[in-house]
């Protein structure tokens, strides 16, 4: 097996089951049929940027990168139904309103969710500047923000 066949292999068992080591994921790949070394897992793990995110269960495991770490979901979700009151695109960027005090602690749990499509933010008393990244439209950005909003609590 060539070294693009693995690494298809290693992304499909991370999506399809709970790995949280290199020896698990070695073990994986070896019931799956293919012959690896403690080394080979280790260079494609940094090779394809897998991440560790927490599962619903708890445990970390390794993720295609982007992935959604559930607690860090759940916290933008929360923090987003409890201090978003407005959401604007404007150029690069979005602009959240929240009551007065509340810009930070949202702003914060905006940067920490990971999302794939947030540069960066900059809050003051009780607004943020939530910048996308190149190639994202901001009302894009807006769009995704604003469905957090209605998740239903199972889907966070």
């Amino acid at each position: 097996m060539n070294r693009r066949e693995r690494h298809g292999v290693i992304l499909r068992l991370v999506r399809e089951q709970p790995i949280s080591t290199q020896t698990e994921l070695a073990e994986a790949l070896r019931a799956a049929g293919h012959e690896v070394v403690q080394t080979t897992v280790s260079r494609d793990i940094k090779e394809l940027g897998l991440v560790k995110v927490r599962a619903q269960s708890g445990r970390l495991v390794y993720a295609p990168p982007g992935a959604a770490d559930s607690d860090r979901l759940s916290a933008l979700v929360l923090a987003l139904r409890r201090f978003a009151l407005s959401f604007e695109p404007a150029g690069n960027m979005v602009v959240i309103t929240t009551a007065d005090g509340f810009a930070i602690p949202l702003a914060d749990a905006i940067y920490d969710s990971g999302h794939p499509h947030v540069a960066g933010t900059i809050a003051g008393e009780n607004t943020i500047f939530v910048v996308a990244r190149d190639g994202t439209p901001a009302a894009q950005l807006r769009d995704e923000l604003r469905t957090h909003l209605t998740l239903t609590e199972g889907a966070a």
